[in-house]
């Protein structure tokens, strides 16, 4: 499935977007949740691989993450779990840069591909590194190439304070959607949605075609209305994580990404 043209269907047909973040390996149903989301009304599912420096993970994902770990989740059994799944809609992992190289650029795209993932998000693999062979690499081409050789869309982030000549080059490399963070700091539920959260959905908007999508601190169906007045999606992360950390399962989760749905649809 091609997630970028699978998200713009969904756009063209008047549906604003939602993609809701699962960490993977939280628990034995942690499958059934990314069917329950699915079946709730998601056009898009994040994947986390849990990691023990999780840099722009706030304290909820970062427990879902120590958790994960802790009962024996590692990249390579999610990657390859999550080939058990059959869904209707795109996967999408997010991953940092460490696992990544640990792989192989080629091996770790390989992987994704195999396993029927359609995208990576890589918050800590800036764009200049996204497309350049370091010398680590062993001569391995950059990981933007080699995503794009095994089909898999690699989806950019975009920063409130992204100058905008660098928001250009980052809509124009982005592959899937464009990730538009809401705010400064690291994930986590939030009372109200940042004020920079609308003019980031603008900005974007004005740069690129590709679908926009608002995530970080989005915590509310309220709050997910608000932001796709200006942006064709958002993504929902720690609100629904927190609930499987208190002991929901899929049926909760399902609950939650329906309400969300729900508010969406109108």
């Amino acid at each position: 499935m091609n997630l970028e043209a699978h998200l713009r269907t969904r756009r063209e047909a008047g549906q604003k977007l939602l993609v809701p973040y699962v960490t993977g390996g939280l628990g034995s149903a942690w499958l059934d949740v990314v069917r329950a989301v699915a079946d709730a009304g998601a056009d898009a599912i994040e994947i986390g691989i849990p990691f023990s420096d999780p840099v722009m993970d706030g304290r909820i994902i970062q427990e879902a993450s120590r958790r994960a770990i802790e009962i024996g989740a590692t990249p390579a059994n999610i990657i390859n779990d999550l080939a058990k799944v059959d869904i209707a809609v795109p996967l999408v992992v997010m991953t940092y840069y460490n696992p990544v190289q640990h792989f192989g650029h080629r091996r770790f795209a390989a992987s994704l591909t195999a396993s029927g993932i359609d995208g990576a998000i890589i918050p800590d693999l800036p764009l200049d590194e996204l497309t350049g062979s370091l010398a680590s690499n062993g001569g391995e081409p950059s990981w933007a190439d080699a995503a794009d050789e095994a089909g898999v869309e690699t989806v950019l982030l975009a920063a409130p304070t992204t100058p905008d000549a660098r928001l250009a080059a980052i809509c124009a490399r982005s592959r899937g959607f464009v990730y538009g963070v809401s705010l400064l700091g690291v994930t986590g539920e939030r009372d109200k949605l940042s004020g920079g959260a609308l003019e980031m959905g603008r900005r974007l908007k004005a740069a690129t075609d590709k679908p926009v999508l608002l995530g970080v601190g989005l915590s509310t169906p309220e709050h997910a209305v608000e932001a796709t007045s200006v942006a064709d999606g958002v993504i929902i992360g720690s609100v629904l994580v927190r609930r499987l950390l208190e002991g929901g399962g899929p049926e909760q989760a399902g609950a939650l990404v329906a309400a969300f749905r729900q508010g969406l649809d109108g």
